[in-house]
């Protein structure tokens, strides 16, 4: 199994590290425009094998994509990333043609890769992936929601003083600060619903919070996250590489699903060697509905941008 993982930056090589770490890639390669970086990078990392415990094989590359023929799966986490005060929105000129281009140095390389796409304003990045190489849905998939449930959940375990290996939860809709709709009303607790031991205040709160959980981080540090991306995009990759059919909510294009259509847009999905199997459907109420209807529109506007 051969990964490629597109940005030497922070999220890349946190993508990088977790995939090694895990121990079921025989080979990750790292490639970036940078002179010598992705090498760098790489160097390091393999420098912890002994250490670590981990046989995969990590190769660096400065912009030479023939290093990353038979790739089965692509990260894609080039671009510039999220400053202070700067929303996900106002990156995609910038982002837009740098995902357009190595995307389409990855397929040309690999033609049955399948792409995990993490650059923001990631759904319209998911979407542009789709506009410019016209592959199969299933092997382009947004990994933003999978983060976001990470955050909720952390949240939620916050909030209930518990491990969070006691809660469950979700988070659909777009991956932005105003488009996610974490699902409160479904979230549990070991099973029990977690509006039994949390106020709706306190629920409100945890979603609010966890809205935020990325302009949070990027004030805090000054650049965006790095540890919980790169964590998130390694749990897909290992659930593609192993077939392990398991649930994240993803941003996936949808064909009308949900009453979306011509969208990249979170929901429930089950991912495998295929990669997204089969889209959830889920049993919403009137309010989430309206929600999801918001939060599509959002980022429409957001893709109407595109010079697609």
């Amino acid at each position: 199994m051969k990964i490629t993982v597109v940005g030497a930056g922070a999220v890349g090589a946190s993508c990088a590290e977790y995939i090694a770490i895990k121990n079921f890639a025989s080979e990750v390669v790292i490639i970036d425009i940078k002179e010598n970086y992705a090498e760098g990078k790489a160097m390091d990392l393999m420098q912890t094998a002994s250490l670590m415990g981990f046989d995969t094989k990590i190769t660096g590359s400065t912009n030479d994509y023939s290093k990353t023929a038979g790739s089965d799966i692509a990260v894609i986490t080039s671009g510039i990333p999220r400053k202070p005060g700067m929303t996900r929105e106002e990156l995609i000129g910038i982002n837009a043609g740098i995902v357009k281009s190595v995307t389409q140095s990855v397929i040309e390389h690999s033609p049955n890769v399948i792409f995990i796409v993490v650059s923001n304003p990631m759904d319209t990045m998911a979407y542009l992936t789709h506009k410019a190489l016209g592959i199969e849905k299933n092997r382009i998939i947004g990994m933003g929601g999978a983060l976001d449930s990470a955050r909720f959940k952390y949240r939620l375990a916050e909030a209930l003083g518990c491990p969070s290996s006691d809660v469950n939860g979700m988070v659909i809709g777009g991956h932005s600060d105003t488009g996610m709709i974490p699902l409160t009303r479904l979230a549990v607790r070991n099973s029990i619903p977690v509006s039994k031991f949390l106020s709706e205040e306190r629920l409100n709160k945890v979603a609010q919070d966890t809205k935020v959980g990325g302009a949070t981080l990027t004030k805090m540090l000054g650049t965006s996250a790095w540890y919980a991306p790169g964590a998130a995009v390694s749990s897909m990759v290992q659930a593609i590489a192993c077939d392990q059919k398991k649930m994240f909510a993803c941003s996936a294009l949808l064909e009308g699903e949900y009453g979306l259509r011509d969208i990249s847009f979170g929901v429930p999905c089950i991912i495998g060697k295929g990669g997204i199997e089969k889209i959830v459907a889920l049993d919403l109420n009137d309010a989430e509905k309206a929600k999801i209807q918001e939060s599509a529109a959002a980022v429409k506007k957001t893709n109407g941008l595109l010079d697609v």
